[in-house]
């Protein structure tokens, strides 16, 4: 990944076992300069446009379509905030089953609840009563009292159809159906979808953007400085 091209060097005590004294300095990438990077990138959201990660997609297959280079990955990387590639980025879909099988052990626990989701509620008005897609569990409940006094009425909003329902004083989620139940597997799966939507930065602004990396994880001036991209390390707060 061209993004350790970036970062500056610092020479640090070596933890080599073929070392000579405890004085022995290696010179290595000082990746927490990358800090700094991330407050940068925080002040400029206007910079990047939203994209989606196809199936099978990879950074370095995201810049080459992006940047017209694929040495750009880390760019991808960066400005998506991710931190932990292997966690962070979507698997592909023949994947999932057996990452989510691995975890939750047998295929009956993945047809478990792992927990439910609302279903839209509107009256005869058309206001919405309960929004969809909160997350709750089987005991949830609505108030149904209003339905009571006067004529409006309480309809679920699905995509197999709007249904009607009954008056009553109370809706459940295990009775009535106000909230769908959402397996591991589909709680996996969910995971994984929402992976694939980051932030990237506009083609436009690609060479500002490596011209200010370069300049946000460069030294200043200080007793350990040796260079703009080699500075040491102080040594008695390694040791």
């Amino acid at each position: 990944m061209g993004y350790f091209r970036e970062l500056p060097d610092i020479y640090y005590p070596s933890p080599l076992s073929n070392k000579i004294s405890s004085g022995d300095l290696i010179v290595v990438k000082n990746i927490f300069r990358r800090g700094k990077l991330y407050d940068y990138l925080s002040d400029n959201a206007t910079l990047f446009n939203k994209y989606i990660i196809e199936d099978g997609d990879r950074p370095d297959t995201v810049a080459q379509y992006l940047y017209g280079s694929s040495r750009y990955d880390f760019v991808v990387v960066l400005i998506a905030g991710i931190t932990n590639i292997t966690q962070q980025w979507p698997v592909q879909d023949y994947q999932i089953y057996d990452i989510a099988l691995e975890k939750y052990k047998t295929e009956a626990k993945l047809n478990e609840t792992h927990h439910f989701e609302t279903l839209e509620i509107k009256d005869s008005s058309g206001h919405q009563i309960l929004p969809p897609n909160l997350i709750v569990d089987e005991e949830f409940k609505i108030d149904g009292t209003s339905v009571r006094f006067g004529t409006n009425k309480f309809t679920l909003v699905s995509q197999s159809g709007n249904i009607q329902l009954d008056d009553k004083s109370e809706y459940t989620a295990k009775v009535d159906n106000i909230a769908r139940p959402v397996s591991n597997l589909e709680y996996e799966i969910a995971e994984n979808e929402k992976l694939r939507k980051i932030d990237v930065l506009r083609e436009g602004y690609l060479q500002v953007f490596l011209n200010d990396l370069r300049d946000v994880t460069r030294y200043d001036k200080s007793s350990n400085y040796i260079t703009s991209s080699l500075s040491q390390a102080d040594v008695d707060l390694v040791t």
